[in-house]
């Protein structure tokens, strides 16, 4: 019988987790999840092949939690960004440094949603879609008090939310792979980017 305490033992199960957790994400720096094998993973941290099972499912399950690891610091970019006024060059620009921040603060986290939000793994990609698409509900809601928001239906502004979402992710993606000597560049197109949704955004309800 085990004389270990209950807060150790469970202290001890998360530490393993969260290695298994940082093992995995190291691993998938070179390659996508499909082609993970547990063993990997395991052996990576040190443990045997089925301690993987007292945490996870199967890689698909360990994939998921990653998903949530990494979307959730991304949350924090998103959280800042509902605060702001979306449409002035100033706060363009503060969100595409935010953006580039965010990159060097969790490049594998952002690599590893670039990769797998079309992935091969069906329940992966569908928890990465359902997490941006709560993030699009959050942008929409806070849209939906701005002053330029009047006259526009709740379809309108979630089709808005997504475009800045879908733009954050594609940014970020960009950031990664762009060399020192090209970022300039690359944040002055986003920039550019943001300026053209905000300029649509002025006139969406001209024609009505």
């Amino acid at each position: 019988m085990s004389h270990t305490p209950l807060g150790i033992r469970q202290a001890q199960k998360q530490k393993t987790r969260q290695a298994l957790l940082d093992a995995a994400l190291e691993l998938l720096e070179e390659q996508s999840l499909s082609s993970l094998g547990l063993r990997e993973v395991t052996r990576a941290v040190g443990v045997a092949p089925t301690a993987f099972y007292r945490h996870f499912d199967s890689t698909a399950d360990l994939g998921v939690a990653l998903v949530d690891e990494a979307l959730g610091s991304l949350h924090a970019v998103v959280s800042e960004l509902l605060t702001a006024t979306w449409d002035s060059d100033e706060r363009i620009a503060r969100t595409v440094e935010l953006i580039a921040a965010h990159v060097r603060a969790h490049p594998a986290h952002v690599r590893f949603i670039a990769r797998e939000r079309h992935g091969g793994v069906q329940r992966v990609s569908e928890a990465i879609g359902a997490q941006l698409g709560q993030f699009a509900e959050e942008v929409r809601a806070a849209l939906s008090h701005d002053p330029e928001s009047v006259g526009w239906s709740q379809e309108d502004l979630l089709m808005l939310a997504g475009l800045y979402v879908d733009h954050m992710v594609m940014t970020a993606s960009v950031f990664l792979t762009t060399p020192p000597e090209e970022f300039a560049r690359a944040a002055g197109l986003a920039e550019r980017q943001l300026r053209l949704v905000s300029l649509g955004r002025r006139h969406w309800l001209d024609e009505s």
